[in-house]
């Protein structure tokens, strides 16, 4: 699946976030919208820009977002009106709906393999053969259908409907949001469109700045480390024990900075135009409990689950076993939504293990309070957030090894093996170029550089904005000469 991907960003790399095209494209449309005086004119600018921008990346599939707007938009329309058995029925279908696209487009290879191999039937390897051959799912389609499923149970649970198509397709087919996030609601975002604000100049240079920060971390880090992660992921069966730590460390930390500088890049581009895109990260990987990473990582993701899936399954409010079943069917369902294979399904199940194992803790230090006492300590806190993040990395092995055999040699490889005697020259030296000491110096200084960003964010420090205007030119100068010359899509579409 990930090289349909690929073959689909080859195709729209001219309006790839870091290139110049995406620039002058996001420089045009900001004068442009500040420019129009009218309200309505401003949302048909920012329509006629997003369905350009898709148009790039995958034109095929624009019929298809707004065949499913305009049915949703329709059906939001009638369950305001509905009484109640008619709005319970109309929801239904609205999410039934929805979750067949996703599972047509993203989840037939994956089912058909299982019936065949379950039947022993050719038919589901063939389908699912075909499938994989012909099918490239839109790659918004994940965050797409959660966005229109909360729009949908908002409408029924007594919040207004759109009023307009214009406004309601503006807000869901914004393109600084639709590719992959964040996931935000639709009450929580037509204030803003509302809005007849004129441009900031500390709001701009804010955009900027964070539009910048987005490029560095994709550009300088992420992409840089994914030259690490491929190499060894792919060659488990010859590097050591050493090597596959380091490759794990990286993966984490490309995995983090391609999606958070995503994110970053989303919300400075939503800024230019004068909208406030909710924050997606609150450095994960400070967390001190399994519990509190989920908080802080894919935050919108998990504030979705909690209001559409979490609560109505009952929470926390019908007991421990209850509330530890709830939480393992819903990391159970953000595993599948990360894609259909078994290697997403296991890192769902082992985080859900984890919260429970969490859950269950807690229960025991609410019945033992000496307990509570252990992790007080500063050192005692820096332990946790270790064995935190322990359980973190281990599970992006499945996460980015799908195929259960590689992700079992990957795990017995981790203690006790010495790598190729080969490896290390034709690793480090002659394909990265640096060796293996470099590797984990450059690592700790992206670890120091976070550990400075966290406490000037906990301290409430912020650079003033000319001197984050200051900083830009160079920034951007750097991500230029020290980004790899392959250009890489984003971790995300592949989902």
């Amino acid at each position: 699946m990930s090289q349909l991907y690929a073959q689909v960003f080859l195709l729209g790399i001219k309006m790839d976030f870091l290139s110049l095209d995406y620039v002058q494209f996001l420089i045009g449309t900001t004068l442009i919208y500040w420019l129009v005086p009218n309200l309505q004119m401003r949302l048909l600018v920012i329509l006629t820009a997003s369905l350009i921008f898709y148009s790039f990346i995958q034109v095929q599939y624009v019929w298809l977002l707004i065949v499913m707007l305009a049915i949703t938009f329709w059906l939001g329309g009638e369950i305001r009106k509905g009484d109640q058995f008619l709005k319970q029925w109309l929801l239904f279908v609205g999410i039934f709906f929805n979750v067949l696209l996703l599972f047509g487009f993203k989840y037939i290879p994956f089912v058909a393999t299982i019936i065949g191999n379950i039947t022993g039937l050719p038919v589901g390897s063939s389908l699912a053969i075909w499938a994989k051959t012909n099918i490239i799912p839109p790659i918004t389609l994940s965050f797409f259908v959660f966005e229109l499923i909360a729009y949908l149970v908002d409408t029924y649970r007594g919040n207004s409907p759109a009023r307009d198509f214009l406004s309601f397709a503006a807000y869901k087919l914004f393109f600084a949001k639709i590719l992959s996030g964040p996931i935000t609601r639709y009450q929580e975002f037509l204030p803003q469109m509302l809005t007849r604000s004129r441009p900031v100049l500390p709001d701009i240079a804010e955009g900027v700045w964070l539009f910048t920060c987005g490029a560095v971390k994709k550009g300088i880090i992420a992409d840089n480390m994914a030259r690490l992660v491929d190499i060894c992921f792919r060659n488990t069966e010859r590097a050591g024990s050493i090597d596959l730590w380091l490759a794990l460390i990286a993966y984490g930390i490309q995995i983090y900075c391609d999606f958070s500088g995503y994110i970053d890049m989303a919300r400075g581009s939503a800024l230019l135009l004068g909208f406030k895109l909710p924050q997606n990260f609150d450095f994960p990987y400070f967390s001190s409990s399994i519990s509190d990473f989920w908080r802080r990582w894919h935050m919108t993701l998990g504030a979705w689950m909690r209001n559409y899936l979490y609560i109505p399954l009952g929470g926390s409010r019908d007991g421990l076993w209850r509330t530890c079943l709830n939480l393992m069917i819903i990391m159970l369902v953000v595993g599948i939504w990360h894609g259909a294979n078994w290697g997403f399904i296991i890192w769902g199940v082992w985080h859900g293990a984890a919260l429970v194992g969490h859950r269950l803790w807690m229960e025991i230090c609410s019945v033992f309070e000496g307990l509570n006492k252990i992790w007080k300590p500063l050192p005692m806190k820096f332990v946790a957030v270790i064995m935190t993040q322990l359980v973190v990395f281990i599970g992006w092995i499945p996460f980015r090894l799908p195929n259960l055999a590689d992700t079992n040699m990957f795990l017995q490889r981790l203690w006790g093996y010495q790598s190729d005697p080969q490896f290390g020259v034709k690793i480090y030296v002659e394909s990265l170029g640096i060796t293996i000491g470099q590797i984990a110096l450059l690592m700790g200084g992206v670890v120091m550089m976070s550990l400075v960003a966290y406490q000037c964010d906990r301290a409430k420090w912020q650079l003033h904005w000319q001197v984050k205007l200051f900083l830009v030119p160079i920034s951007l100068f750097l991500v230029s000469i020290l980004s790899p010359d392959k250009k890489l899509p984003f971790i995300y579409f592949d989902f």
